[in-house]
């Protein structure tokens, strides 16, 4: 573990209903900004994520500031500092926003004021049903549980997938204002918000890591982004904003 890392993963390996998703995973976590995690759909980039977290069996060494998490339950992890935003959102749909942001609170000093600043169309909505929730705040309320606590790193999983472009704006906002305080680890397939919050990408090509560097020595690599993300770096914005994720 280097003074620059805070999560180390070596020889990740996991696996979903017996089928192998993860096939060797290898990479470093800065201890500052934003890492992003790239490649085409079905590679493993949320399966590794999971792994991360314990949610699903994996096998490997993941090392969190030093300390090997690797045997932990989940909520083991995120109680040692490990924050997550799935993919899905995951709302309690019947609970309202404020009873979602309690839940999630694991200190008796949650970073209220924090998500407040951040995201204020939440503390209007304070009693509304989450379920009621238009997508993005939905997935406002999934990254607010995260950032209400002390986190070492965070794990966020294609926060602006099926957004309207001025709400994937806005998401983006939050997480770069977010990354001055917490790393994070970002999987997304709009290449222009990549651009925006990641200065490092690792690439996953069939459940292994097939490059890492500086973003934009991928992204300004016309070649480089079409071989190993399949799509035209010039695009990439435009297919986001229609929905389209390859």
């Amino acid at each position: 573990m280097t003074d620059t890392s805070v999560l180390q993963v070596r020889g990740l390996r996991a696996s979903i209903a017996g089928q192998q998703v993860v096939e060797d995973v290898t990479f470093d976590v800065a201890a500052h900004g934003v890492t992003a995690v790239l490649g085409r759909n079905g590679v493993g980039k949320t399966s590794t994520l999971r792994a991360i977290m314990g949610l699903i069996p994996r096998r490997g060494e993941v090392r969190l500031a030093g300390e090997r998490i690797d045997g932990l339950l989940t909520h083991r992890i995120a109680q040692r500092g490990v924050g997550y935003v799935p993919e899905d959102r995951e709302v309690f749909a019947g609970l309202t926003v404020a009873e979602n942001l309690a839940l999630a609170e694991r200190s008796r000093t949650p970073h209220r004021d924090r998500v407040a600043e951040l995201f204020p169309d939440l503390t209007a909505r304070a009693q509304q049903r989450a379920g009621t929730l238009s997508g993005g705040q939905q997935q406002m309320v999934s990254i607010a549980r995260a950032l209400l606590n002390d986190n070492r790193v965070l794990l966020v999983d294609e926060p602006t997938k099926g957004l309207a472009p001025k709400v994937v704006d806005e998401v983006a906002a939050a997480l770069e204002q977010a990354a001055r305080t917490v790393p994070i680890v970002l999987v997304e397939q709009n290449l222009q918000v990549v651009r925006r919050l990641a200065a490092r990408a690792i690439v996953i090509a069939a459940g292994r890591v097939v490059h890492t560097g500086a973003t934009a020595d991928i992204l300004d690599d016309a070649e480089l982004t079409r071989r190993l993300l399949g799509v035209h770096a010039d695009r990439a914005g435009d297919d986001a904003e229609q929905g389209v994720h390859r």
